[in-house]
């Protein structure tokens, strides 16, 4: 059953996989209709049915990352992303992190004249059913101190409360794991090495799905996206040595992940 896209509303083509399927979902949902999808809308029963289907699919130990933001109307923000995690939480996901996808530029910054700051970030809900089984946290941040020892003697205290010197004092690493605010350059040309992936009006960066990939499964590891669009999450999957599942309810997105991902 992997290793495939399947073309229909994600909601019911769930329905065809057994309980306790999948070890990671990444996908961002088509949410408040900032974009048009071919047409097709997400409505809130329609979130409602698939986190349900989700909660059913996903392993013991799972991990859903949630890519969601909010939009704007009349002069307030939706809170679509809080509504959103807040149902997932209702029906028995943990929220293991919320982190946030920050942006080097935006499509619409503020002007002087305005009154909200530039939006230039979206929250990624990290979910788990149950507590996580997988969690291969990236190291990439530096330390200011690395390869040094504590200053003066490194002591602690024995069972008879005396203070004695600790053996074996590591030194600070070179990197420790990164912070949970992840900046991608975005725009034409950086979200994807794929020139047909543009054919799609909203790709996160392929940097973006490789991290979490990387943080929440292992190879071998089966990884859904049910809104898979051009197909980024699959692919990356794919070459990660993950197995996938990809489903959109647009045909013309299908083909599209298709002919990418067959690429590799």
């Amino acid at each position: 059953m992997e290793n495939k896209i399947y073309c229909g509303s994600c909601q019911t083509i769930l329905k065809n996989f057994p309980d306790n399927y999948f070890d990671l979902t990444v996908t961002s949902p088509p949410y408040d209709k900032i974009r048009d999808y071919n047409g097709f809308q997400f409505s809130s029963e329609d979130c409602n049915q698939i986190i349900k289907e989700l909660y059913r699919v996903t392993k013991k130990g799972g991990v859903v990352v949630w890519i969601v933001g909010d939009s704007v109307s009349n002069g307030s923000e939706s809170g679509t992303s809080f509504l959103q995690a807040a149902k997932f939480m209702k029906i028995g996901f943990k929220l293991h992190d919320t982190m946030i996808y920050e942006k080097n530029t935006s499509s619409f910054p503020a002007r002087k004249t305005s009154k909200r700051y530039t939006q230039i970030f979206e929250y990624m809900f990290v979910f788990c059913k149950g507590k996580i089984k997988t969690g291969n946290l990236i190291c990439d941040k530096p330390n200011k101190w690395a390869g040094h020892t504590n200053w003066g003697k490194n002591t602690h205290r024995n069972k008879a409360g005396e203070l004695i010197q600790s053996k074996d004092i590591k030194p600070v690493p070179d990197f420790s794991p990164r912070n949970n605010i992840w900046r991608y350059v975005v725009g034409s040309g950086f979200n994807s090495s794929d020139k047909e992936s543009k054919k799609h009006p909203a790709i996160f960066p392929e940097k973006l799905a490789e991290d979490h990939i990387l943080s929440w499964s292992n190879e071998g590891d089966i990884v859904l996206d049910p809104f898979v669009g051009s197909g980024t999450t699959c692919k990356i999957a794919k070459k990660n040595g993950r197995k996938y599942v990809g489903i959109d309810i647009s045909e013309e997105y299908c083909k599209l992940s298709r002919e990418i991902i067959a690429k590799y």
